[in-house]
């Protein structure tokens, strides 16, 4: 009876034992699931500083979005301007890819739009006059004859309201704007968002949000210019461009759409497969003479079919690859034709011909004079909604 005893005491001496040593390790467990999460969470940070003050004497303040993978962005709330985007090369290094200035004042300065948001309208509208209604809107002459990404005190020149915002895998900046009606010209209240969301993954979603009071018309994009070298003394002629369209919006010579859409096949225009910006940029044709290069709205394919991609550029010595996705139908691809070396650079010189190129996603140009293009209206009671994606990786 007594080794009865003693056999059922060593169990339970063994039992308590061994609910210890499982107890140990599920806090274990727990703890280092706990560890696993705080390193989740702060896969990607944002940061606020202080960026200047205009001269106008508003405050501007600077947002910086990092990832873990080496993708950092600076935006400013001047402009919701793009001032710093720096991603990892093949060696994984991280440098800079995007073109700008070292100073607010000098965004403050006449310059191309450098990496700014633009609205109300992005690129031209004939004449700077359309209808609603039949009511004729006058809007800003300022790229004669036309008028150009929303006039001269545009989206790109005014100062945003900042909420930003941070989850696990993202980071993000919600940037606020308030139109009024017959700013720039143009009708209605307009309450604009744009959200700014990194990834872990070193993408890069813009998000366009806006509602109005008034019937109106609407196409916002982002105006960053890329050289994915990172040499900014270098042209942008190597990279190599593809662009998912069949058909290009041709132009005038004021470049306001002739109304016809022309099939890229055995054109400069053709991007439909992997090709240099350099191959057929001179060639002679009559759209390049236009835009002194390419300047132009590509017609974008599987349009109603949500986001999905629409072009990338390659940069060969880098190994950067730079890939866009939208659901816009289309896609300006600009290389910089009219940058002019009267621009400095952060770290001295001057931003040379064709040291940047843009890939704008939007509607098409003149869209509210084009009654056969995509419509651009807003009514009110309705939302303007429409995601961009940047993603950048290495091969």
């Amino acid at each position: 009876m007594n080794l009865v005893k003693r056999c059922v005491y060593g169990i339970s001496i063994l039992s308590l034992v061994s609910m210890n040593v499982q107890c140990k390790g599920e806090k274990k467990e727990e703890a280092a699931g706990t560890a696993q999460e705080a390193k989740v969470t702060d896969s990607v940070s944002i940061a606020k500083t202080v960026y200047g003050e205009t001269e106008k004497g508003e405050k501007i303040d600077r947002y910086t979005l990092r990832n873990q993978k080496g993708m950092e962005v600076d935006i400013i709330t001047y402009g919701g301007i793009i001032t710093s985007l720096k991603v990892p090369n093949k060696a994984g290094k991280s440098e800079e890819v995007v073109i700008g200035f070292n100073s607010l004042e000098q965004y403050q300065k006449a310059n191309p739009y450098f990496g700014a948001l633009i609205g109300r309208f992005g690129n031209r509208i004939a004449k700077g006059k359309f209808t609603l209604d039949g009511k004729q809107y006058t809007l800003a002459i300022n790229n004669d004859p036309n008028a150009l990404h929303g006039g001269p005190e545009g989206f790109h020149r005014v100062v945003w309201t900042a909420e930003e915002a941070k989850s696990g895998d993202s980071a993000s900046l919600k940037l606020k704007y308030v139109a009024k009606d017959g700013e720039e010209g143009y009708p209605g209240n307009l309450t604009v968002f744009v959200t700014y969301t990194l990834n872990k993954d070193n993408a890069l979603d813009v998000l366009y949000e806006a509602t109005t009071d008034k019937k109106t018309v609407l196409n916002l994009t982002q105006h960053s210019y890329f050289n994915l070298s990172s040499d900014f003394s270098k042209p942008i002629l190597g990279h190599e461009i593809t662009i998912d369209a069949d058909k290009l919006v041709p132009v005038d010579a004021t470049l306001i759409p002739t109304g016809k859409l022309t099939d890229v096949t055995n054109t400069p225009f053709d991007f439909r497969k992997p090709k240099a910006v350099g191959k057929d940029i001179n060639a002679s044709d009559d759209q390049l003479k236009k835009g002194l290069g390419y300047d132009h709205c590509w017609v974008l394919n599987n349009q109603g079919k949500g986001e999905r991609f629409a072009a990338s550029a390659y940069e060969p010595t880098s190994g950067r690859l730079l890939e866009v996705y939208t659901d816009q139908p289309g896609i300006q691809f600009y290389s910089g034709n009219f940058l002019d070396g009267t621009l400095p650079m952060r770290n001295g010189g001057t931003y040379a011909h064709r040291t940047g190129f843009c890939l704008e996603t939007q509607h098409y140009p003149d869209s509210p004079n084009q009654k056969d293009f995509p419509t651009t209206v807003l009514n009110p009671g309705e939302k303007y909604k429409t995601k961009t994606t940047f993603k950048f990786s290495v091969k």
